[in-house]
């Protein structure tokens, strides 16, 4: 009998491949800092502090050295949320055999946590993206939207590979409809109708995904009565912003807005677009106070906007209007485009207990199993538990754009 019986490393090796399967925005998105985290003899703790590029600006028409310090600005990535899912068997289950066991067990238990880690990792990357295109309120049924998306990141210089996006069956549903037209006949357009996909269209590889951030606008806001409230930046990298004339006082996290005379400008030339600035708040600390990303460069080798109102001293922002993306209370589902390296996700190898005699632990392609059993001799049931520590950044939030469309 014992050698019938499911092993836990049987049953380690099926829940990891279930996970991996089931990460749908996860598995698109940058997992190269994996091996950072829990290492035996190399552990750093659960934060690794992420570097960026320096940014300079160019000499012109001189030959005098101009030197410039190199400013180096890194963000943060936490693993230290741990998820898990809870089971128990009884010995005549543990002589299932493994595809009939998963079934049954495994492969709901999986989807139950990796569909919630996704959703969580999918949402927060949204949240934390602040460029976007599309008109809230609107279905999204051509490639004019992601076209709009895939300028953002044009513009915000993202590497032209390796671009995703996300979007939910009822758009997807929608663009599939419209774009045949925009493909030679052949297998790939019975596959599109046959699974509902869109393999790559707009140099972006297009997946389904049921878990995308619907942004819930609680706020009733009419554009023209929001204004700054005597705001001068006088110093580089500002990130909260005074507002006055807000008519409800909630404003959701998320908000995405622009400000008049604030333009966008090119990251290495600092040209002006010709086009507002896109902002998005990401804390209130109260009505008329927001924390917003990303932070506004005047100048510099960082310069990220171009402005239009002069002091002699600063640039005076006082009264200038703020026009929300979504003025109207609904309800606004969220596609994403991106590029894989806007964002990261991490897990850390959790400990193997020593006084487990059933603990194992699996990695492959940046996803780290634990499972664990303990047997309940009283009842005559194995007690398992399976757990993932995880954590995941927004480094690149520029080179990511949100979607706009309407509930169908």
């Amino acid at each position: 009998m014992a050698n019938t019986l499911l092993t836990i490393d049987m049953i380690t090796r099926e829940a990891l491949r279930l996970a991996h399967e089931k990460a749908t925005f996860i598995g698109t998105i940058n997992r190269q800092f994996d091996d950072s985290f829990g290492q035996a003899g190399a552990k750093i703790g659960d934060t690794l502090r992420i570097r960026l590029p320096s940014e300079y600006t160019r000499r012109q028409g001189s030959r005098v050295m101009d030197v410039q310090d190199s400013v180096q600005v890194s963000t943060v990535l936490t693993v230290a949320t741990q998820d898990g899912v809870d089971m128990r068997f009884n010995s005549r289950e543990l002589a299932l055999d493994l595809d009939e066991f998963s079934q049954l067990h495994l492969q709901p238990a999986l989807a139950s946590l990796m569909s919630n880690i996704d959703a969580d990792v999918l949402v927060g990357c949204t949240k934390a993206t602040y460029p976007f295109a599309g008109i809230p309120g609107s279905t999204i049924s051509s490639l004019q939207t992601p076209g709009a998306a895939r300028t953002r990141l044009n513009q915000n210089l993202a590497p032209k590979g390796d671009r995703r996006l996300q979007v939910d069956s009822a758009i997807m549903a929608n663009i599939v409809t419209n774009v045949a037209t925009y493909f030679n006949p052949s297998g790939a357009i019975s596959e599109q109708y046959r699974e509902g996909l869109v393999a790559r269209t707009a140099m972006a590889d297009y997946y389904e995904n049921e878990r995308i951030w619907t942004f819930q606008n609680v706020s009733s806001l009419t554009n023209s009565s929001q204004k700054l409230n005597d705001l001068s930046i006088t110093t580089l990298g500002i990130n909260t912003l005074s507002v006055t004339s807000v008519l409800n006082p909630t404003i959701p996290v998320g908000m995405n807005f622009t400000i008049s005379s604030v333009y966008d400008v090119h990251p290495e030339t600092k040209a002006s677009y010709g086009v507002r600035k896109q902002f998005t708040v990401v804390a209130t600390a109260a009505a008329s106070t927001w924390t917003i990303s990303p932070p506004i460069y005047i100048s510099g080798p960082r310069q990220n906007v171009h402005l239009g109102v002069l002091t002699a001293t600063s640039v005076a922002l006082s009264s200038l209007s703020i026009s929300t993306a979504t003025p109207v209370i609904s309800s606004y589902p969220l596609g994403l485009m991106y590029h894989k390296d806007a964002f990261t996700f991490a897990t850390a190898e959790l400990p193997l207990m020593a006084d487990a005699s059933k603990c194992v632990r699996k990695t492959y392609d940046g996803l780290s199993v634990r499972v664990w059993q303990a047997s309940d001799i009283r009842n005559d049931e194995l007690l398992t538990r399976i757990d993932i520590l995880y954590g995941y950044a927004a480094i690149r939030p520029q080179w990511a754009c949100r979607l706009y469309g309407a509930n169908n």
